[in-house]
């Protein structure tokens, strides 16, 4: 990991899966990403793969995969949903994951199939707690 726990960006208004997606209110629906963390793991991140409009997705099923430079990875749905929208910057800018992962780097937008599954992620200790696991 080139980043150390303290240099990790973790924002407050999002909560996070053990999988390191975070899920973000947006209106009535939810916004999904990869955390500063997962995208630190991986690397320069070269292809991200993302479902389609209209794609329903479970809690916990994967959804898409993120290819870097070391590896490729699936990413998983932190909230069962349909998916309203996809971020199309990806498919030719996947190192927005890298530069931006909470904001221009977001993956797909859902509406919630249960909203109150976000209640189930972490909140941002919760979610630091869980790294300072990982590191030690």
């Amino acid at each position: 990991m080139s980043k150390d726990i303290n240099e990790l960006v973790i924002p407050e208004d999002v909560r996070y899966s053990k999988d390191h997606e975070w899920v973000k209110t947006r209106g009535d629906n939810f916004v999904v990403g990869i955390s500063d963390y997962a995208q630190d793991q991986l690397g320069d991140i070269v292809f991200v793969e993302v479902p389609e409009v209209g794609d329903q997705f479970e809690k916990e099923s994967e959804f898409g995969t993120v290819e870097s430079v070391k590896a490729v990875s699936e990413i998983y749905m932190p909230i069962g949903g349909e998916v309203v929208a996809v971020n199309q910057a990806l498919e030719d800018s996947p190192e927005l994951l890298n530069k931006d992962p909470y904001d221009k780097g977001w993956i797909v937008e859902i509406k919630p199939t249960d909203p109150a599954e976000i209640d189930d992620l972490m909140d941002k200790n919760a979610y630091l707690e869980m790294l300072k696991g990982i590191q030690s």
